[in-house]
């Protein structure tokens, strides 16, 4: 065997370890996090360091949240929840990396762009899309909650150290129009 060997003590493996109770979501951070209908918790789990690089380029979970990580690595992905009631999610976005989306409760609408119109797929619990880099991408929360304030789950896994996310030409637009940014 050629793989490297590792030994962890229980002390520096609970390091690891987070407990979802005990993590602390976030409810802005973002340049949509305010937008009606996009309002939404992000808990940040896994990693999500802030990137580096340009302005208008944005951590995915949010720059309080990126700084919190419930488990602070970097070995090339990170994984995150997003929390919301029905009717809403996110403005269309891309990343720099993979972002894979799995429900975890409720039904939710991934949306991407393609030449001149938007696709979209219904998923529920534990179905599981994963979009490439550079694709413009958004997501709602589509469950037909008989409580109005009823939420729901989503997980994001999001490839690389330190990804960066950057709103859509028309996202940024919609966000002027409403002195968001």
């Amino acid at each position: 065997m050629t793989l490297r060997k590792v030994r962890v003590d229980r002390d520096e493996m609970m390091k690891r370890v987070v407990r979802f109770c005990d993590l602390e979501g976030y409810d802005g951070g973002l340049p949509d996090s305010h937008y009606p209908g996009s309002e939404r918790t992000i808990y940040n789990v896994v990693g999500f360091q802030p990137p580096e690089g340009e302005e208008s380029v944005v951590s995915p979970v949010g720059a309080e949240a990126a700084a919190k990580a419930g488990i602070k690595v970097q070995e090339g992905f990170n994984i995150g929840y997003v929390e919301c009631i029905s009717g809403n999610g996110a403005l269309m976005h891309n990343h720099d990396t993979n972002e894979t989306f799995i429900p975890i409760t409720g039904e939710w609408d991934i949306m991407w762009e393609v030449d001149d119109r938007v696709e979209t797929v219904r998923l529920g619990p534990l179905d599981t899309i994963a979009i490439p880099p550079g694709v413009n991408r958004s997501f709602v929360n589509r469950t037909d909650n008989e409580d109005p304030n009823a939420t729901n789950l989503m997980m994001g896994v999001i490839g690389g150290n330190n990804p960066g996310a950057e709103f859509s030409e028309e996202s940024i637009a919609m966000l002027r129009e409403k002195n968001l940014i």
